[in-house]
């Protein structure tokens, strides 16, 4: 027996208003959450149109699906992404065609599926774990005669082949999941050596805080999130409200190796500079009702932290990159978090602001990634406040210490690494306060020289 997909009525309604004009095509993602046997799908998007989409000059394609490129919807479901909060992610695509490519369009939507998943997985730095559910849905919807067949793919298994789901709608689905929230203070410095890009070390470095992200201890409402037990106790798991719960997440990270009981290397390395990420951030995570358990909860908050702490540097990186900017300044503004509800739902999607930008801005990137109309007055920008350049930058250090410490893999020296060696790389590198929708100042990228 197949997976089963439920999909709000409101995916049902926007999928009905799509119309595919005679002789072409519509895709799209399918955006929600994954239990151990069941999908949720909260939002389905279209695929902005590809100004160089279709076939070249003077070449005819010979069907509809040769004119969609699986790499434009793959890109835009990386940005789509990046939009969305703790435990919420792209699960599938949908695609809608002519009744004649029907059976052509199965070999369209493995196809994308996979490019999909390669491009998400490519600004993943976690690592996904036994819970991680790989099958992704795809969604064949005739536009003649609206029939939706829906089958999953397993991800992690190039060779695999469709397997069935059921595909059905039910309204509010999402309207009770619990929500939680914490705000995360990030000091982090990442030595630059002479050998290696400015862009690598952040990223290694970055990949390095993931880590010991992943092995800190996650409290909700001050209990340890590290066991099976159930998220929602007692009678109010019960309780048919309208009221969401929000829990209260905190985050304690040891400055130890993560790997308990085992000894590492002390690796001296001589750089030219460092790279700081400073600031405060907040994280949100979204728990499907569907019997959630503390430690899935614990993981969707610790992947939310990493995400977004991430993101904002790739996007800081990738602005400077379009406007020919320079990494090698002094200081640079790393863009805040910012929120608006999901209508319908019990869910608020996420962009980023920089300090230039407005929520009129966000407002256009919310239609033109989401195909979602947001008033400017439903987007809160007070989450995280304005940055204050004096005490927030991406800073550079010159003669930066040659024996900077660096954090390595467990290796088989007889030395154990020093305590104070440990506390110098990784003092302050991520202290969470339990605090729910405060503002907070943004956080910020320093270069040092």
């Amino acid at each position: 027996m197949g997976r089963g997909c439920t999909a709000e009525e409101s995916v049902e309604k926007y999928l009905a208003g799509l119309s595919a004009a005679a002789g072409s095509c519509v895709s799209g993602l399918l955006i929600g959450q994954s239990s151990a046997q069941k999908d949720f799908v909260v939002l389905a998007v279209k695929t902005p149109h590809n100004e160089s989409e279709g076939s070249p000059a003077g070449r005819r394609a010979s069907s509809p699906l040769d004119d969609i490129d699986a790499e434009w919807v793959a890109e835009h479901a990386r940005q789509v992404s990046r939009m969305l909060p703790g435990g919420v992610c792209v699960l599938g695509i949908f695609l809608i065609t002519p009744p004649e490519l029907s059976k052509e369009a199965q070999n369209t939507l493995k196809k994308i599926i996979f490019a999909v998943d390669k491009y998400i997985s490519k600004s993943r730095l976690w690592d996904l774990s036994e819970d991680d559910v790989t099958d992704r849905i795809t969604l064949h919807i005739c536009s003649k005669t609206r029939k939706a067949v829906c089958r999953t793919f397993d991800v992690k298994d190039p060779k695999c082949s469709a397997k069935p789901a059921d595909w059905k709608y039910q309204s509010g689905i999402s309207s009770s999941w619990p929500v939680l929230t914490c705000s995360v203070k990030v000091d982090l410095q990442i030595p630059v050596t002479d050998s290696s890009s400015s862009v690598k070390c952040i990223k290694d470095g970055l990949r390095r805080w993931a880590k010991q992200i992943e092995a800190g201890l996650c409290l909700i409402n001050g209990r340890p999130a590290s066991d099976d037990s159930e998220l929602l106790s007692g009678s109010r798991k019960n309780t048919k409200t309208s009221q969401q719960p929000t829990l209260r997440a905190q985050l304690l990270v040891s400055e130890e190796n993560p790997e308990a009981g085992q000894r590492c290397s002390a690796v001296v390395q001589a750089c030219s500079k460092s790279v700081s990420v400073r600031g405060v951030v907040h994280c949100r995570a979204y728990i499907h009702s569907n019997k959630p358990r503390t430690r899935h909860a614990a993981q969707a908050i610790k992947r939310d932290i990493v995400s977004t702490v991430s993101n904002r540097v790739e996007m800081l990186l990738e602005d400077l990159q379009m406007n020919e900017g320079d990494l090698d300044s002094e200081q640079q503004d790393l863009p805040r978090r910012v929120f608006a509800p999901l209508s319908g739902s019990g869910l608020t999607l996420c962009d980023y602001m920089f300090p230039d930008e407005t929520p009129a801005d966000v407002a256009e990137r919310l239609k033109e990634m989401l195909d979602w109309d947001s008033a400017e007055g439903d987007i809160d920008t007070s989450v995280e406040a304005q940055a204050c350049r004096s005490t927030s930058v991406l800073e550079r250090e010159e003669g930066c210490d040659d024996e900077a410490p660096q954090q390595v893999p467990p290796a088989s020296s007889t030395e154990p690494v020093e305590k104070q060696s440990a506390s110098r790389y990784y003092a302050g590198v991520a202290v969470a306060a339990a605090v729910a929708l405060l503002a907070t100042a943004t956080s910020l990228l320093y270069l040092n020289e």
